[in-house]
Order: C-alpha cells, then structure tokens, then sequence
C-alpha cells in the first residue's frame, strides 16, 4: 500500500509497497505512504478481529502496522469517502457552493427503505450543505446520487471521475462502480487503499473534514446520529466513516488527533482501518485498541520546521554563491518508543549546484539512518530562487568547475 506526498508534506504521494498476509510493521508510508526498512515496534500490535486493517501515522505519512492490508475487500458506505472528496475538490474551486439549491432526480428514489438515507425527495429543492452533511453523517445513500449527479452531470460519469482519482492516489486495488458503496462485483478496495484515501482526505480538505466529527444530523424534521461511536467514547477521535453490509462486515475508518508531546504549537494524527469485522462492536473497540497502540508504541519526532534551513550549499554560475535548502513543510518520523535518538538524518544534495534553480526546486535528499539501514527518506528543496549569473560569472564559474574536475 501506499501514501502520497500530496497529503503528506514532505513525502509527496502514496509510494507503492506490497504488504503480506501476516501482520506488517513500522512501513513507511508512499508519500502515498513510502516504504522503508524502519525498526519494528518494541510491543506488537493489539490482536483484532478484522480481516484486513491498516494503522498509519498520516503526520510522519507512514504505515505503523497492517494486517492483509491489500486483500480485496467490499468498501460498503466507505465509499463515500471518494464521493466526499471529489465533492469537497468541487466546492474548493467553486464549481459548486454549500449554499446552491440543486432539485435531485428521480434516481434517488432507487435508494430502498432497508439502506441508509438522509430522507430527500425526488423532485423537492435541497441545499447542498443538506445533502453533504446527510450524506456524511447520516450516511445517505440518496444524498449521495444527488450530489454525484450534480458534480459529475450523472452518476456513471461520477463514477468515472471517482475511478480516475482513486488512479491518480495511487490506489491500486481499487475500482469503483456506484458512489455510496452497494455491492457489486466490480465495486472493491483494499484497507491499504482507504488508508491512502483517509489520509489525502483530511490533508487536502481540512475546511471541510471537520464535518466527519459532527455527532448527529437533522433533515426534514428526522434527526439521525452519527454511526461513528467513538466520537462520544475518546474526544480526540474526528473522524471518519462506517460502512456496513452483509458482504462487507463491519467497517470503521476511526481518525485521532492528539497533542505532540515536546512541540506546543504541534499534534499528531492515526488514522486506522477496520474492515470485515463480524459484530458492530468489535469495529468500535478494535479501532480503539490499535489507536492507542500507536500513540504508546511509536514516537513522532518533528525533524525540520517549515522554512528551516537545513544547509546553504554553494551554487555556480548563479546570481548568488550560495542557496539555502530545507523543506517548505514541517517534516516529522516515526519511531518505535525509545529510538528516536538513534535515527540520524544524512544530508545528500546535488554537486555540483548549478543556477538557475528555481524557488521549491528538489536539490537533495534526506535520508534518516538507524543502525546502518536507511528507515526514511524525503526531499529537500531551494527555499530561494537563484537566477542564472551574467555571462561574465557563468564563464569564471565554468572554469573553476573545469579546474575542479581535473583536481
């Protein structure tokens, strides 16, 4: 599986890493989450009753532990996480707005009275605000056609873009076929997929992921709770969604944001995926477990700030001598408890540096060393444009790279 490094800062988007039956430890995370040869833990995952789950650390954007992470299971409601998302990108470039009225189609009354739904008629004026919330917090099935029809102009268009997105993740066992999760043979995922899913979600959209944390809904005059349970059981969970059908089992995505201890103006975030457990309450207390697993198991270590200068190298044939590089995010690792000491970052840039080099340009890599074995590595970039020199100094500095080489 893997995590990106579009949802994660430094590490850009889910790197590909295929994950064995047996319970797997301390990976890294593809930007998608990346794979690494990190330490395992000192104490071994909590055993669940799920048939295949993920726990990831989405700050440090990397896998703390999975078991069958990339067995093929049926998302259930989960896939109204990826009906989320797309929704969220529209209302971020205002294709759409919360406040527009939309008029859903007769399609939604395909939704049977035994599925989750937030109760809207065809023919009868919404709010996409409705129909968003109904759909994340009731779990809608009809709240969702509505807005997959009015963000993708039908639904089988909606799905295509759903398809393509879940591609362009890096969500390899992925294929969708409606947008609220009935089964049908060619509507699957893998835990390892909503891990990615999860975790771009809630970095790409933080103005809107705060609507998972909302307990309970209210439309046409039915209010329905949130089926997420440990929001009333741990107030540092927020998120994210349940899913459930006969086929599936019982499904959670539980998200926890907890302080950082030794850095104020900091918090960290695990997300875990539950998926085919057999009792409604397994889900719930299995999801808890490994949640607090990783918090006393693991540390999360913030090694660069955002802006930090990590080193000022030299640069040829540039307006300047030097550039200064480090990362435009915060970058963080995680360890297993105790062995944050021992994990010693090494600095590799280009040399020679040679101008222009633009503002954010990858010059280098860190890669974080414990004992010999690399268990993280990331990019470092120039924090400063260089622009190229004049003609006089671009020659002077060909000579002395000229001089150099035959040294």
């Amino acid at each position: 599986m893997r995590f990106s490094t579009s949802g994660f800062s430094s590490l850009s988007s889910f790197v590909p890493h295929t994950i064995s039956r047996a319970v797997t430890l301390g990976v890294l995370l593809p930007a998608s989450l990346l794979a690494s040869t990190a330490a395992f833990a000192q104490v071994p995952p909590p055993a669940v009753n799920a048939r295949s789950w993920v726990l990831v650390d989405a700050t440090s954007n990397q896998v703390l532990a999975s078991g069958n992470a990339d067995e093929r299971v049926e998302p259930a409601s989960l896939t109204k996480l990826m009906t989320a998302y797309l929704v969220f990108e529209a209302l971020q470039t205002k294709k759409i707005s919360m406040e527009q009225i939309v008029t859903p189609s007769e399609a939604v009354r395909r939704v049977k009275t035994d599925e989750s739904r937030m109760f809207i008629e065809a023919n009868k004026p919404v709010s996409v605000h409705d129909l968003v919330y109904g759909m994340i917090i009731q779990s809608g099935n009809d709240a969702a056609i509505a807005l997959a029809e009015l963000v993708g102009g039908s639904e089988s268009q909606f799905v295509n873009m759903m398809n393509t997105e879940a591609q362009r993740l890096g969500m390899t066992h992925t294929h969708f076929a409606d947008v609220n999760g009935m089964p049908d043979p060619q509507h699957y995922t893998s835990a390892g997929d909503l891990a990615i899913l999860s975790a771009r979600l809630i970095r790409d959209y933080p103005d809107y992921y705060n609507i998972f944390s909302v307990k309970e809904f209210t439309y046409n005059k039915i209010k329905q709770p949130n089926r997420n349970r440990l929001l009333w059981i741990d107030p540092t969970v927020d998120g994210l969604k349940t899913g459930h059908t006969e086929a599936a089992g019982y499904c959670l995505i539980a998200s926890a944001k907890r302080p950082l201890p030794g850095a104020s103006d900091a918090s960290r975030r695990l997300v875990s995926v539950m998926m085919g457990e057999v009792k409604e309450h397994d889900r719930v207390e299995d999801s808890m477990k490994m949640l607090n697993y990783g918090y006393s198991a693991y540390d999360t270590v913030r090694l660069y700030k955002a802006g930090q200068v990590i080193e000022t190298p030299r640069v040829y044939k540039g307006a300047e001598d030097t550039v200064k590089i480090g990362v435009k995010a915060d970058q963080y690792i995680t360890v297993p408890k105790g062995l944050a000491d021992k994990a010693k970052p090494q600095v590799e840039h280009i040399d020679p540096l040679i101008a222009p080099i633009a503002d954010g340009q990858q010059v280098g890599t860190v890669k974080l060393v414990s004992d010999g074995k690399v268990i993280s590595q990331f990019p470092i970039v120039a924090l400063q444009a260089v622009p190229q020199a004049g003609v006089v100094g671009r020659v002077w500095d060909s000579l002395m790279l000229m001089f150099n080489k035959k040294k």
